[in-house]
């Protein structure tokens, strides 16, 4: 029995995006459908690289597909196209998502956790920057491995330093090295702007923000000058830092800028040697916390000697490639429940157009 091309996508209609519940043609997701007598070929194209449930569409679609009479095989092809989330014109017309990485008070691991996400982004194939933003205590150079790296100026354009793929920008490029940072707000704000009107970033999925912790004057600067996606808060799991975290997805909040989620860092420690765990700041705060709020909870990270030594050494890849596989797996989990909330946002901010599938 011919496989009719009509009856595959009239299956495909039935399949939705798990995470968006709305179904893969009108979500122009499907870009192709080759028949060839009983093989089905298909073609999708996902919101992002980092897609955290695309095992989940593969299933869905295979199941359906399958359906059609006379098919018996079902192959799928990917690829992905992040959605801008902006309706607006942004002064980063070049930039689809700007996530900022803030926390209620410092020693929480931040910056750690921007590190992870842009390489994590990063590693799933999508064009991230990293901007450091905290002025006051910019670690993101030593971090990344390029403390003595400075950026080029072209055209009084300031050219990011490249470092594992990641377009990188910080103050700590244009400062002394242990040089204190004494500056009253104003100044703050100007360096920021700085940051952000005269860096040529390009055209970049995902710009990730590493705030100075707290709710000061470089939040506010960046929700008055650019349309943020949204925020991100790290915490650890402990009653006075949850306080602080609850402050800061406040301020957000007041600034209209959406919380895409809470992270719990130094969630409990595994020890190498006999594998006891130890929950040593408490443990699932964060989680509780995020139910409270009303915000999605991202996942969890332990506290892991690998992700110290890796920060230290200026290898961040290191945790994904060469460390404790457990840590592995909750960043990479986290690194793809964010790319999925970006996801949903962008479909809120932005009208699915439906369109037919090319057809070969």
């Amino acid at each position: 029995m011919a496989v009719a091309e009509q009856q595959v996508m009239d299956q495909l209609r039935t399949v939705n995006d798990p995470e968006l519940q709305q179904d893969l043609v009108a979500l122009n997701m499907i870009k192709k459908v080759v028949i060839s007598g009983d093989r089905v070929k298909i073609h999708v194209e996902l919101t992002t690289p980092a897609c955290p449930l695309k095992e989940t569409i593969h299933r869905d679609v295979v199941e359906a597909v399958r359906r059609v009479p006379g098919v018996q095989q079902v192959d799928l092809e990917w690829s992905s196209r992040v959605q801008p989330h902006r309706s607006v014109p942004s002064p980063l017309p070049g930039i689809k998502h700007i996530v900022a990485v803030g926390a209620g008070k410092g020693g929480v691991g931040k910056s750690t956790v921007a590190v992870l996400l842009a390489v994590g982004l990063q590693r799933e194939g999508a064009t991230v920057g990293l901007l450091d933003a905290d002025v006051y205590g910019p670690s993101i150079p030593k971090m990344m491995g390029i403390e003595t790296a400075r950026p080029e100026l072209r055209d009084v354009r300031i050219i990011p330093v490249v470092q594992h793929g990641i377009r990188v920008m910080s103050m700590g490029f244009l400062l002394e090295r242990d040089r204190a940072v004494i500056w009253r707000g104003p100044m703050v704000h100007g360096a920021v702007k700085q940051l952000l009107d005269q860096v040529e970033w390009g055209e970049l999925d995902y710009l990730i923000v590493d705030l100075p912790p707290g709710t000061g004057d470089v939040p506010l600067t960046l929700a008055q000058s650019i349309p943020m996606t949204g925020a991100v808060v790290v915490c650890t799991p402990q009653d006075v830092a949850l306080m602080d975290a609850r402050r800061a997805i406040q301020m957000y909040q007041m600034l209209d800028v959406p919380c895409l989620g809470i992270i719990e860092n130094m969630s409990f420690y595994v020890c190498p040697h006999c594998g006891h765990r130890d929950e040593i700041f408490d443990h699932g705060g964060a989680r509780r916390a995020a139910e409270e709020l009303g915000v999605p909870f991202l996942g969890a990270l332990p506290l892991n000697s690998g992700i110290r030594v890796s920060g230290d050494r200026g290898d961040p890849v290191a945790i994904f490639t060469a460390g404790d596989s457990s840590v592995q797996q909750a960043a990479g989990q986290i690194v793809r429940a964010l790319a999925g909330r970006i996801s949903i946002r962008s479909s809120l901010r932005t009208a699915p157009v439906s369109s037919a599938a090319g057809r070969t």
